[in-house]
């Protein structure tokens, strides 16, 4: 069946000139003879006003030109619709779009929006909030804050944020809550991934899957900032295992493990972010997989 696409394009993310990116999907789409609607990305994320185009236009694939936190809300939004989601990565970090293999070439994601496959790839809540790639507390909820009050946008403004709040990092308590044990412990940070990285192909947890029904938890618990360094380089290149959950060490300098569900009693009120977009923390954070929520077109 052909396809019927329906862009949806978020006109500030990232630093492309998006009317030349918006042109440059009306001539791909024209060029590969398909029909398509394009409509800009809206500021409150609620999409549910493109159920009548959906219907009448017989939409088969949803296109997302936009970073994490535009893909967010449009999936979170349209997936009841069981449409497969394709993506043209054009945000700041891009982590979802390069966990899928997606390029950010926007000719070659597009050729991926018109001939790829889509499989069914989970997702998780916090609070009952959808979350598609990655959430955080502490360090890199505070780089995500502070990124998002920046008019700049872009690696390089995102590099400085990490590199300013290094130096003012500190640790805060945590206490976790999993299926048949807990752990209190002092961290940095903490990550709960579905996907691989936290963008800019920055792989934060190696093992991690789009299709596992597993979420990814690594956390970065209190050491000098100079470990904190090395154990942060150390987990990105992938040289720490993967602890059992049996036997959980908090005493390690990065606890790395898989669960499908955790509690986190956040009681110092670290900063926290989903999917690279602030949010405001909150001290009770309940975090669950929706094994295989949505359709995702891949290469």
């Amino acid at each position: 069946m052909q396809r019927s696409l329906l862009y949806i394009v978020n006109p500030i993310s990232g630093q492309k000139n998006k009317q030349s990116l918006k042109e440059q999907i009306e001539i791909e789409t024209k060029k590969a003879g398909l029909p398509f609607e394009i409509f800009p990305a809206v500021a409150n994320g609620d999409y549910s006003f493109l159920k009548e185009t959906i219907e009448t236009k017989k939409i088969t694939h949803i296109v997302i030109a936009g970073g994490d936190g535009t893909i967010n809300q449009v999936i979170s939004s349209l997936k009841n619709h069981g449409l497969p989601f394709a993506i043209l990565p054009c945000g700041s970090g891009n982590g979802l779009a390069f966990s899928a293999g997606i390029p950010k070439n926007t000719k070659t994601a597009l050729t991926i929006a018109f001939t790829g496959n889509s499989e069914w790839t989970d997702a998780f809540t916090i609070n009952d909030q959808f979350a598609c790639m990655l959430c955080g507390l502490g360090f890199d909820a505070q780089v995500a804050h502070d990124f998002a009050l920046d008019e700049k946008r872009g690696l390089i403004t995102y590099v400085k944020k990490v590199i300013r709040n290094f130096f003012t990092a500190k640790s805060f308590p945590f206490e976790l809550k999993l299926k048949n044990n807990t752990l209190q412990l002092d961290a940095y940070f903490i990550s709960i991934a579905n996907s691989n990285q936290f963008g800019n192909n920055f792989t934060i947890a190696p093992k991690a899957s789009l299709t596992d029904g597993l979420l990814d938890i690594v956390i970065v618990t209190e050491q000098t900032k100079l470990n904190l360094l090395l154990n942060t380089l150390m987990q990105v290149s992938g040289f720490n295992e993967l602890q059992k959950m049996e036997s959980i060490n908090k005493n390690t300098s990065v606890v790395y493990f898989q669960t499908k569900s955790i509690h986190i009693i956040n009681s110092a009120l670290a900063p926290l972010h989903i999917d690279g977009d602030p949010m405001e923390s909150v001290k009770n954070i309940d975090i669950k997989i929706q094994p295989k929520c949505f359709r995702l077109v891949y290469p």
